[in-house]
């Protein structure tokens, strides 16, 4: 069964702020619940389909089933990790479209900077890594950066592109958390955190919470906003450990992207917009390299001289990203909201000439999983 343009989002919703010190994440996810629902027009009781991942949270959906007083005949708050959103997409496109629901809302909120030295992470213990004093989840991060320079000579230089480009986009995002100017050198003087990777290569922590809606491409077709199509998802995973990856150059974004545009039907040269998850400037080569939009390798390469800058060949991550927008622990629904947004034509001064088709990348984990989904503002 192919679910090609037969569901679309319909609604999206982010906080306003990131920085949200009075609110608990249920009350954040609440508010962007009904936001996006009055957005698309449906009314929560018609929501039968809930879809969730949290750190805060054991048992997420039914929690937030209980504060919105919903109890949905499809429940799914599969986590694997940041990827868990991108995946909600294929698995509530596979729900509607096999009739199992016909609306499905995923949220997530978290308040990780405000409660910073209260809450406690849900990553189990590792001892295999943890007795080395190995820092988690950033030394995962900074093995894979060391193996890539070491293997394809990639630059500190070129990973600091990621970054800069990140800050020029955040830079025309007024809601973005940094919107100063920054620099390749800015980015190499600062602070060492695990080598190779700067301060400046790691992402923002901050508070932040959203929500999407999505339903059949027929209904949305009558709903309040243009529909965002999706063409295409796959998922999938490699590892848990950083120690049992089996190549610390190579993702499972490989065979994630693999199928999302085989189902897609669409080529890398069809796409214009590329939202990745980018925990790590490390992160964004890695993705365009295993997703097809430049050979293993040749990542450092690809995005020097700003080619995923404002005015570059390649649009990635218009909102800032992670690097420079918001980082809240886990960042997938953030990536869909700007997508949909681009692809709606409503994000003002950073928006793209030309966005019918935008790829959303999720990552995990230590670089664990990953979850690619392919939109569009076309059923096909």
């Amino acid at each position: 069964m192919s679910i090609k343009g037969k569901v679309a989002i319909v609604g999206v919703s982010e906080t306003d702020s990131w920085n949200l010190p009075d609110l608990s994440p249920l009350d954040i996810m609440a508010k962007e619940a009904k936001r996006a629902l009055e957005e698309a027009g449906i009314d929560k009781s018609e929501v039968d389909g809930l879809f969730s991942a949290s750190s805060n949270y054991h048992m997420p959906t039914i929690s937030l089933g209980e504060y919105l007083g919903i109890s949905p005949r499809y429940t799914d708050s599969t986590t694997i990790g940041g990827a868990s959103f991108i995946s909600y997409l294929l698995h509530a496109a596979t729900a509607i479209s096999s009739g199992v629901c016909k609306v499905a809302l995923i949220c997530y909120a978290s308040t990780q900077r405000s409660d910073a030295g209260k809450v406690m992470s849900m990553s189990e213990k590792n001892p295999f890594e943890d007795s080395f004093g190995f820092p988690y989840p950033l030394g995962s991060y900074a093995l894979a950066a060391q193996r890539h320079m070491h293997q394809y000579g990639t630059t500190s230089e070129q990973l600091a592109e990621v970054a800069v480009a990140a800050r020029q986009w955040a830079m025309k995002n007024p809601k973005a958390t940094k919107r100063d100017p920054l620099t390749i050198q800015d980015v190499l003087d600062s602070p060492m955190i695990s080598s190779p990777l700067h301060l400046l290569d790691c992402c923002l922590v901050t508070d932040a919470g959203g929500a999407i809606v999505l339903t059949s491409a027929e209904r949305a077709r009558t709903l309040k906003k243009k529909p965002v199509y999706l063409l295409g998802a796959g998922e999938s995973h490699s590892h848990r450990s950083i120690s049992s990856m089996p190549d610390l150059t190579e993702t499972a974004a490989r065979y994630s992207g693999e199928a999302a545009f085989k189902m897609a039907g669409v080529s890398q040269s069809d796409v214009d917009l590329l939202m990745l998850y980018d925990a790590f400037t490390i992160n964004v080569i890695l993705f365009l390299e295993d997703l097809g939009f430049c050979p293993k390798g040749e990542g450092g390469a690809f995005v020097s001289n700003g080619r995923i800058a404002p005015g570059g060949q390649l649009a990635v991550n218009t909102n800032g990203g992670g690097l420079s927008n918001c980082h809240p622990g886990m960042l997938g629904i953030f990536l869909i909201v700007e997508a949909v947004r681009q692809l709606r034509g409503e994000t003002g001064e950073r928006q793209l000439d030309k966005c019918d088709i935008a790829l959303v990348h999720g990552n995990g984990g230590t670089l664990s999983a990953q979850a690619t989904a392919i939109l569009s503002n076309q059923p096909s």
